[in-house]
Order: C-alpha cells, then structure tokens, then sequence
C-alpha cells in the first residue's frame, strides 16, 4: 500500500537542510464506524449548533469563541486574533536542542509519525543528522504545526528513517496519584514464585497480543446483517407491512454476542 503523506517541508539543522514528509506511523481506518439515523426515514441525522437560549440554529457566520469570565459573561476571540498568538507555518523543522535518548518519560509521548527524505537530493543531509543523532545517543527537540495547533515534537532515528513524536502539553500531564513504598519489604518466596510465573508466562511480541476483539466481533456480526438483508431481497416490490416495534437494535445485538461469546469461553 502507498504511504500517504499529509505534511511536507524541511528538516534543518543548523545549515544542513533535506526536504521530507511526513506520515502518521498508526491508523484508525479500520475501525467499525456507524452514522446516526432516523429510524422511521434511514437518513442520517446532522448535529447543528444551537443557541442554549432560543434553540435556534446558529448560521456559521454568527458562531464565536468566548472564554468565559464569570457567569453569562465571556472574553470573544475571533478566529484570526487566535492564529495570530501561533507559531507560523514554516513548514520546517528545525531542530533547536538534544537531548539524551530514554530522558523523556513515556508519559509525554502523544502520536508518532513517520520522518522519511522526500528527494534524492535531501538523502544524504537526512542521514548524516539521524547518524549524528545515533552516535551520540541524543533525540532532537523542534516545534511544528500540526493538526492546525503548534506542537513540540521529539525526533528519534530508528533503522533507515527517523520518527516524529509529538509530545504532550505541560498542563496536559498529571503528577502521579501517589508514590509508592520504595522501601516496603517483600516476601522472599512470595518474589520467588512471582518471577517463575512471570518466566513462564513470557512469550515472543506479536500484534496479534493487542487486537481488538471487539471490532473483529462487530465486523463479523454486520457480515452475517448484510447476507442475511440479501437473502431476504424481494425480485417484486413487497407490499407495504407495518412495523412491529420488533427491530433489534445494534448495541443489544452487540450484547447479546458478547454474552455469548462469554458463555462460550472456558472458565
């Protein structure tokens, strides 16, 4: 399958630039999605702003931001004066500082991308600054735009290419509930036993550990509705029949399969 690059510009260290993409190293394409229906016509519902008051639309050109202030009362922001405070699309990255790999916790990665050369001729500048990288076991720290918010990003080298990580925010990461007793006294044969079975238990990685049952379910369940809905296709137009009130709706057809599926699992 083709990458599908969403982002190109320039990776830059000091004077040494190479042209590059970008491309999103995880997907959510294959996910079970649904649409929001009328159940009487099939057609789709749409989702509307409203005015909380009134309840009438609100037509996009009278929609605003506002923070708020105090109660009913807020400060308005039009879109431009906001993009205005934001880092300006360069498209570069331009990597400021170093640091050593593994110091960043894990906790403040976010999304990661795939960094790739996207010309012959900026092959050897992007190698000689993820080799560099790699000799001295060093991550470089930039900031982007991205996702129409500016990000600051970690770039890791790893094998032929490099990855982008976008971090997390400051105020976005929490300090931990509470810490643990790093002094507390553990039962010797109690370790024992733990780390035999832990040994035991240890198995070679495999995507096949984190797939999503649930997914595979719902897809296996909408196969056999539509097999089923052409099995029952008319050649003639039938008759109009009124309904019974007797639709299955798909969450409880979705309960249903996982109690089933529980049912059939050994205890």
């Amino acid at each position: 399958m083709a990458r599908q690059t969403f982002w190109k510009g320039y990776l830059k260290l000091s004077l040494v630039t190479a042209a590059v993409s970008l491309t999103p190293a995880t997907t959510e394409s294959n996910k079970v999605r649904f649409h929001v229906l009328n159940r009487q016509t099939k057609n789709r519902v749409e989702s509307r702003y409203v005015d909380s008051v009134t309840h009438k639309p609100v037509p996009d050109r009278d929609q605003v931001k506002g923070y708020p202030r105090g109660e009913d009362d807020y400060v308005l922001l039009e879109d431009e004066e906001i993009e205005e405070v934001g880092l300006e699309s360069t498209r570069t990255i331009d990597i400021d500082s170093f640091v050593p790999r593994g110091s960043i916790d894990w906790i403040w990665y976010d999304k990661p991308h795939f960094l790739a050369p996207e010309d012959k001729v900026g092959v050897e500048a992007f190698c000689v600054i993820r080799e560099a990288m790699k000799a001295n076991d060093v991550v470089g720290i930039a900031r982007l735009v991205l996702y129409r918010r500016e990000r600051a990003v970690l770039l890791e080298p790893q094998g032929k290419g490099i990855i982008l990580w976008t971090l997390r925010y400051g105020d976005e990461v929490r300090e931990p509930v509470a810490e643990l007793d790093s002094k507390a006294e553990i039962d010797s044969k109690l370790l024992t036993l733990m780390k035999q079975l832990v040994k035991e238990e240890t198995k070679d990685w495999s995507p096949a550990m984190v797939q999503d049952p649930i997914q595979k379910r719902l897809k296996s369940m909408i196969r056999g509705k539509q097999k089923s809905l052409k099995k029952a296709a008319p050649a003639k137009k039938p008759a109009p029949v009124k309904s019974t009130g007797n639709v299955i709706n798909i969450m409880d057809a979705l309960k249903k399969s996982l109690a089933a599926d529980d049912g059939r699992k050994p205890h």
